[in-house]
């Protein structure tokens, strides 16, 4: 019974499900096409299908998580509470959005297809998830560019955030709609269940206030999986948290804010597989110039984009990066943070109407995984984390 535990623990742990669905979507998508897309097309109620369920509805809860994390790294002791403990990092993830959007729209001017513009912010995004996997697998518990990749990864999906906001409308925008149901969602929370009823269970935060923000989004024109987000701040919390910094969470809090996170953060690995099967079913065949702009934007226009500036951060700006680390290791973590995987496929959907420039573009969101073989060799390479000499001569 341990052994099953345990082997489910690390499905969720190591995010499988979230591959299992995958790979399922592209078997089947690749070998009974019809099946595929009349399964996840088929409407069960108008304009209502799996798709619909799992993008617009499901994926509210992973975005919630990665809000709560943004939210907890703003709070004092957070890793986004000092300006100064923070500059560097946030350098760096700009890097990592420029670098990766200059690529993707110079192949956009080069081959003249300016249809393709829209996606120019698929290759910004970095997989929290995967990158932390594999950044502990190469540079080993306790090693400084762990806390650094995740406070960028952090930061990159708070802009990605912004810009599924800003720059990819979905349909005619009402913001009246939206800021009437979202500040009164903010407003209810605040002030009915944490100042008069002092609500201390997190289900009440969301059972009345998500629903109305939700419907606030879907009706002002803004993506609804985003819904919960400006919701998280609202629920009560500790004054400081620490955040999920190589295991630095404290599971005995129980504030709604960390009751959240304990609660939905397993069925959010199972939301993540439907995730995947409902969105990663493409041809192989569906490879085009979307695919190429994409990847080289991750494997390529990542690492340039965050080396070059924490190079200026450094010499220009007088920052620092943390004690222990350097430019090798920098090298091997912007390698890392090109896995956009998750959010990239996600804004792929977004971006782009289904057809085939959405299914090229997701082919290239589906090829950023091997970043991290990439992060692997580039470590051997370069003798980094468990493959420095230090490393190698105590083995």
């Amino acid at each position: 019974m341990d052994t099953i535990k345990d082997g489910i623990r690390f499905l969720l742990d190591n995010s499988m499900f979230l591959i299992f669905g995958t790979i399922t979507a592209l078997v089947i998508a690749n070998i009974e096409p019809h099946v595929y897309h009349d399964f996840i097309d088929h409407e069960i109620a108008p304009h209502v299908n799996f798709h619909f369920i799992v993008n617009d509805v499901l994926m509210c809860f992973f975005f919630a998580l990665a809000a709560k994390e943004i939210w907890e790294a703003l709070l004092p002791g957070g890793a986004l509470s000092s300006p100064k403990k923070a500059a560097t990092p946030l350098m760096a993830t700009a890097g990592g959005i420029v670098g990766p959007a200059l690529l993707y729209l110079g192949g956009v001017i080069t081959f003249e297809v300016p249809e393709l513009a829209r996606g120019w912010a698929i290759p910004c995004a970095t997989d929290i998830a995967f990158s932390y996997l594999v950044a502990r697998m190469v540079f080993g518990k306790g090693h400084p560019a762990i806390p650094f990749l995740l406070l960028l990864a952090i930061a990159d999906d708070a802009a990605g955030l912004i810009i599924l906001a800003v720059a990819y409308p979905q349909g005619e925008m009402h913001l009246v709609t939206f800021f009437l149901c979202v500040g009164g969602a903010i407003l209810f929370n605040i002030f009915i269940l944490k100042k008069w009823l002092k609500a201390t269970n997190f289900w009440w935060y969301i059972l009345i206030a998500g629903p109305l923000a939700w419907y606030g989004f879907f009706k002002g024109g803004i993506h609804p999986a985003l819904a919960l987000v400006p919701i998280i701040p609202t629920l009560p919390h500790d004054k400081s948290d620490t955040g999920f910094f190589e295991g630095m969470e404290d599971e005995t809090k129980k504030d709604p804010l960390n009751q959240f996170e304990h609660w939905w953060k397993n069925p959010v690995e199972l939301i993540l597989m439907l995730f995947g099967f409902a969105n990663a079913g493409v041809a192989f065949s569906a490879m085009g110039l979307a695919t190429g702009f994409v990847t080289v934007g991750l494997l390529l226009g990542k690492p340039i984009g965050i080396v070059l500036l924490t190079f200026v951060a450094v010499k220009i700006f007088r920052l620092a990066m943390p004690t222990g680390m350097n430019y090798r290791d920098l090298t091997v973590l912007g390698i890392m943070a090109g896995i956009g995987f998750t959010v990239a496929l996600f804004i792929a959907t977004v971006a782009f109407p289904p057809g085939a420039i959405l299914d090229s573009a997701k082919m290239g969101a589906l090829f950023s995984f091997f970043a991290s073989f990439l992060a692997f060799i580039a470590a051997w390479i370069l003798r980094v984390g468990k493959y420095s000499s230090k490393k190698i001569g105590e083995s």
